[in-house]
């Protein structure tokens, strides 16, 4: 593997641990830097690397150390070099996390005490209690050994008993590492900090809800009033928009499965997979969706949406005219 390769694959390594990888890395590299000088140089690291127990050989240890001193200097920063391999959070992330250290934070001094985050901290939608690999008594314990071990790799002037934002803002950098699910996340931490994001996600789900049987077809009662009058007033002699009314009514009296079914429909008849229908193919798949027009109303309708007198219509865009954007609150 070349050197960018290597990383990824200590990054996966890393990542498959959760966040104990990190952690227990950050140990090794504390264990090895005799003269606390928070960096270390290619023999510390290769000696920190290989008993963490992360399976390269001392070659691709020393392709690694010289992949990550950037400068050559012989030396890298151990907090520099974790950073790179982890990667920072995404700002969602970040600024959920911000939050709840806020809410912790109460007098805005810039940290916060331990026995606050005891007494306060919920560890049930942690992925490794969630998995049954750790109790929450295991998280909290590996949370608070987390800022102790920062307190002593970091000269700061906050005392022991205390977390600054930066180490409750590294704690969750390791954490993020090994949760791919920006949603899980987030969730992750509402759950902990007994924010009221769950609340507000709640509140939007009912909101979505609404709003999906309010969308641009009305709602469901409606809906089917639209189709039964729809197809009372349609007769042979409908004008265009008629046609197209009718259409859009017998589609949307379905629901999200009129949309499928009649996507289906189209698929089938497309024979060639050109993504596109002849009047023929168009004609039989509105025939086997039983949408209820005559032949020539058909042919009419396939006429309006062939805007362009090729003699084919794109299905997808011709079930975007029928279905209509998303309304603002999507």
């Amino acid at each position: 593997m070349n050197p960018e390769q290597l990383a990824e694959a200590m990054k996966n390594k890393l990542a498959s641990r959760g966040s104990r990888g990190i952690i227990g890395l950050q140990r090794q590299f504390k264990i090895m830097d005799d003269d606390n000088s928070k960096s270390l140089n290619k023999a510390e690291f290769n000696k920190a690397v290989q008993d963490f127990g992360l399976g390269f050989t001392s070659a691709q240890n020393s392709a690694l150390f010289d992949y990550f001193d950037v400068d050559g200097s012989g030396t890298i920063s151990y907090d520099e070099f974790l950073r790179a391999i982890r990667g920072p959070m995404n700002m969602a992330r970040q600024k959920s996390v911000i939050q709840a250290f806020n809410k912790l934070d109460k007098d805005g001094n810039g940290w916060i005490d331990i026995n606050d985050v005891r007494g306060t901290y919920n560890a049930k939608k942690h992925p490794d209690v969630v998995a049954g690999k750790k109790t929450e008594d295991d998280i909290l314990r590996e949370f608070l050994q987390t800022f102790e071990m920062a307190h002593s790799m970091r000269n700061n002037d906050a005392p022991n008993y205390v977390v600054t934002k930066d180490e409750f803002i590294e704690y969750y950098n390791n954490i993020s590492m090994s949760i791919d699910d920006d949603m899980y996340f987030l969730q992750m931490i509402a759950s902990a900090w007994k924010m009221d994001e769950k609340a507000k996600a709640q509140e939007a789900a009912t909101r979505a809800r609404a709003a999906l049987d309010n969308d641009i077809f009305g709602t469901a009662a409606r809906r089917a009033e639209t189709a039964k009058k729809q197809e009372a007033a349609l007769t042979g002699n409908a004008n265009d928009r008629q046609i197209i009314d009718h259409i859009r009514a017998k589609i949307a009296a379905r629901g999200a499965r009129g949309i499928r079914g009649i996507a289906t429909k189209f698929k089938i008849a497309d024979d060639n997979n050109s993504k596109s229908l002849d009047k023929a193919e168009f004609k039989k798949a509105m025939h086997d969706f039983r949408i209820g027009l005559t032949p020539d109303q058909v042919g009419k309708a396939f006429d309006m949406f062939d805007r362009d007198g090729s003699g084919e219509i794109s299905y997808e865009e011709f079930l975007r005219s029928i279905r209509g954007r998303m309304n603002e609150f999507r």
